[in-house]
């Protein structure tokens, strides 16, 4: 049986959504259309859950589906899980928006 890894829907992602629970120190196949790339895993990733597919820098925008989801709160390292403790959300802030000057 063939693992279902994770999936992507945009080349400008930087994370992936799990499609099963991943286990720690597995390769996992992260899929994008027909193009399958392997990240593996460093720790345990539930489905449904986002795992960095590259490094991303503290300060630095996450990428899901296209579309940036929030900011890198710490280094994120590639396998790792992408969560509230390393990841603040920045849709529907109005204090960002304030902050930016809008």
């Amino acid at each position: 049986m063939s693992a279902k890894g994770a999936l992507m829907l945009s080349d400008k992602d930087n994370v992936a959504t799990a499609i099963e629970d991943l286990a720690m120190d597995t390769d996992v196949p992260v899929r994008l259309g027909r193009e399958v790339r392997h990240v593996r895993a460093v720790e345990e990733i539930p489905f449904g859950f986002k795992m960095a597919i590259t490094e991303i820098i503290k300060g630095r925008a996450a990428v899901k589906y296209g579309e940036e989801i929030g900011i890198a709160t710490s280094d994120i390292r590639k396998g790792e899980k992408v969560h509230i403790h390393n990841l603040a959300g920045t849709r529907g802030r109005g204090d960002l928006e304030k902050e930016g000057g809008a």
